[in-house]
């Protein structure tokens, strides 16, 4: 084996690992903590200490993972198809 074929192989192997890791943890953990909030799920007024809660996880200082959206989007995609030719194939029998 050459240098070229053997780097090549550990980078492709090296992306695959990472790849495999990432899909693990989205399905493992699939939210992160807000941006907006950093978790907290609220703002707090500078003033008088009122609470307003953030528009962008509606509270819950959690929103989706990247790769968790995508594979939601995938699964949503899928299913679409597959109801779609399922009712493809009801109609063609009648």
């Amino acid at each position: 084996m050459n240098t070229p074929n053997s780097l090549t192989l550990l980078l492709f192997l090296f992306f695959t690992f990472v790849a495999l890791g990432y899909a693990w943890s989205c399905a493992v953990f699939p939210y992160k903590a807000c941006r907006s909030c950093r978790g907290v799920g609220f703002f707090r007024s500078p003033v008088f200490r009122a609470i307003r809660l953030c528009r962008r996880c509606d509270g819950t200082g959690r929103t989706l993972r990247a790769g968790r959206r995508a594979y939601n989007a995938y699964l949503r995609a899928r299913r679409s198809f597959q109801d779609t030719r399922e009712r493809n194939r009801r109609n063609d029998d009648h």
